[in-house]
C-alpha cells in the first residue's frame, strides 16, 4: 500500500495542534504557571501570570527567572532537585503561596515548573490580609514573650557547625538546666550575650525574667542603685516610691552581668555578699530582701590577671566562675564562616526587602583569609557594607581593602622598649604531625614560653613581642596553664 507524502506534514500539524492546545489550556487556568529550563531561563509563562507581573509572556522567554519574578526560588529547586510545596513568596508587596516541582528526565533535573495558587485578585488580597493578620499575631506573642522574659535568642539561633561550636552547644545543654553561676569568656564580638540568652531559654527559669546589665556602661556612682535598687528619699533626685534594682527584677529568673571585669572593687564586695547570702539591701533601705536569681557573667578581660594585680576580687572570681564557658574566636573556626556569611546576608536582605546577594568564591576566599580581630561583629559590619556597595553578586572589590590580609600573630621587629628581647621567636622543637588543633596549641605554647623567657618574664613586653594584646596573652597563659 503506497504511503502518502502528506503523512509527515500531517504529523507535524497534529503535534503543533497539541502544543497550541496545551498552551491554551495553561492560559485558561486561573493558577499562574511558569516553566524554566536547566539554566533557570523562562521557557513558558502563562497569560494570567504575565498579566499580574506586568510583562509580555513572549518577550520574557529565554530570560533568567530572577530578572522577571521577585523572590523566585526556581534556581534553588534546580540545585536541590526537591519540590517545595505551599511556600510563602513575596511578590509585588503581597504574600503568595507557591508550588515548585523539579522536572526530571532519566533522573536528571532538566527544569522546574512553578505555580502560584490564587483564583483571582480579590482572593489573593483576602489571603494576603489573613497572612498579615497571622504574622501580626505571631509578632504580638513573640514580643509579649520577650517583654515578659527579656530573652530573645535560643541555642538553635546560633550559627556554627564546627567541632568547637558543637562541643560548646553540647556544654550549654548540659549546664543550662542547673542553677550554677556561669562565666562566659571570649573576645569582643564573639556572641557572649547570645549564649547568656540561650542558657536562660534552655533552663528551668525560662518563663522567669531575663535581666541584663552592662557593668562597663553604668557610672560607678549609679551602679549600686542599678543593681540593688533604692528607697524613696535615699538620695537627691531619687524617684518617688523608690526603684527596684536588677536583682529584684530578676527574682525567679536570670541576671546577666556583661563586662563584669569592669566592675569597681567596692561593688565587687557588695555583689559577692548578695551571691553568698541571696539577700539584697536597696540603697536607703533598712531591711534585706531575699532573691532567687541565677547569675550569668561575661567578660573579655583576663580575670586571672586582674586578680593577680588586685583589680578583681579572688573570692568573687571563684563565686562567678562555677561553670566556665569559653567562646572561640572566629579565626579559630573559619569553617563556620560561609554559613555565618550567608545567614547575615539573608538577615540584611529581610531587613531591607532585597534579594540576598550571592557571595562570590573569590570574596569568600578573602573573608576566610582575614584575621577577624572583631570576630562576628566585625564580619557583620563588613558584609553590611558589601551588601549596599555590591550588586547581586558580592565581589572582592566590594570588600574593604584590609579584608583578606592575614595578620600574623607574631611581630618580628621588636619595639625599643623590649630591645633586650630576641628579634625573632622560633620553636624549640618542630611541631609534630597530628590533629590541627593540637599542633597549633603546641606551637602556641612554645612561642609564649619563648617570649616570656626572652623578655625576662615581663608579660607586657612579651605581648608586644608576640604582636597580641595583653588581655589576649593572659587568656592564652590561663589556657596553657603557664
Amino acid at each position: 500500500m503506497p504511503v502518502s507524502n502528506d503523512a509527515p506534514a500531517t504529523s507535524i500539524h497534529v503535534e503543533r495542534g497539541r502544543r497550541e492546545l496545551l498552551k491554551a489550556a495553561m492560559n485558561a487556568v486561573e493558577e499562574w504557571v511558569v516553566v524554566v529550563d536547566a539554566h533557570g531561563c523562562i521557557q513558558f509563562l502563562n497569560a494570567p501570570y504575565a498579566e499580574f507581573l506586568g510583562v509580555d509572556a513572549e518577550a520574557v522567554l529565554g530570560r533568567d527567572a530572577r530578572e522577571v519574578i521577585e523572590n523566585t526560588r526556581m534556581h534553588e529547586v534546580l540545585e536541590s532537585g526537591r519540590a517545595e510545596l505551599a511556600q510563602l513568596q513575596l511578590i509585588r508587596g503581597h504574600h503568595m503561596i507557591a508550588h515548585r516541582y523539579p522536572i526530571l528526565r532519566d533522573g536528571e533535573v532538566i527544569g522546574v515548573i512553578g505555580s502560584v495558587i490564587y483564583h483571582d485578585t480579590w482572593e489573593w488580597r483576602q489571603v494576603n490580609a489573613q497572612v498579615q493578620a497571622l504574622e501580626a499575631e505571631v509578632d504580638y506573642y513573640r514580643q509579649a514573650l520577650e517583654t515578659t522574659t527579656g530573652a530573645r535568642w535560643k541555642l538553635s539561633d546560633i550559627i556554627g557547625e564546627s567541632s568547637a561550636m558543637r562541643e560548646l552547644a553540647a556544654r550549654v545543654r548540659k549546664i543550662a538546666p542547673g542553677g550554677a553561676s556561669v562565666l562566659i569568656r571570649g573576645e569582643s564580638g564573639t556572641g557572649k550575650e547570645l549564649y547568656a540568652h540561650s542558657l536562660h531559654r534552655a533552663s528551668a527559669r525560662a518563663e522567669g525574667p531575663f535581666i541584663k546589665l552592662n557593668c562597663a556602661a553604668i557610672p560607678e556612682a549609679l551602679l549600686e542603685a542599678e543593681l540593688f535598687g533604692y528607697e524613696e528619699g535615699a538620695f537627691t533626685g531619687a524617684r518617688r516610691g523608690g526603684k527596684p534594682g536588677k536583682f529584684q527584677l530578676a527574682d525567679g529568673g536570670t541576671l546577666f552581668l556583661d563586662e563584669v571585669g569592669d566592675m569597681p572593687l567596692a561593688m565587687q564586695a557588695k555583689l559577692l555578699r548578695v551571691l553568698q547570702d541571696r539577700e539584697v539591701e536597696a540603697v536607703g533601705a533598712t531591711r534585706l530582701v531575699t532573691v532567687d536569681v541565677r547569675v550569668i557573667a561575661a567578660t573579655h578581660r583576663p580575670l586571672e590577671a586582674l586578680v593577680e594585680s588586685g583589680e578583681f576580687r579572688e573570692d568573687l572570681f571563684y563565686r562567678i566562675n562555677v561553670v566556665p564557658l569559653v567562646i572561640p574566636p572566629l579565626r579559630e573556626r573559619r569553617e563556620d564562616l560561609p554559613g555565618l556569611a550567608a545567614h547575615l546576608l539573608e538577615r540584611l536582605a529581610r531587613r531591607s526587602g532585597r534579594r540576598p546577594p550571592v557571595l562570590s568564591p573569590a570574596a569568600l576566599e578573602r573573608l576566610c583569609a582575614h584575621h577577624w580581630p572583631g570576630n562576628v561583629r566585625e564580619l557583620e559590619n563588613v558584609l553590611e557594607a558589601a551588601f549596599y556597595l555590591g550588586g547581586s553578586h558580592i565581589q572582592p572589590t566590594d570588600l574593604p581593602d584590609a579584608i583578606g590580609t592575614r595578620r600574623s600573630e607574631i611581630s618580628t621587629p621588636p619595639l625599643d622598649s623590649a630591645a633586650h628581647c630576641t628579634s625573632a621567636i622560633t620553636l624549640d622543637t618542630p611541631v609534630t604531625t597530628g590533629p590541627l588543633r593540637e599542633a597549633m596549641a603546641h606551637a602556641e605554647h612554645q612561642l609564649i614560653e619563648k617570649a616570656l623567657c626572652a623578655c625576662g618574664g615581663n608579660r607586657t613586653q612579651a605581648a608586644r613581642q608576640l604582636g597580641i594584646a595583653k588581655s589576649s596573652l593572659y587568656e592564652k597563659l590561663a589556657r596553657h596553664g603557664l
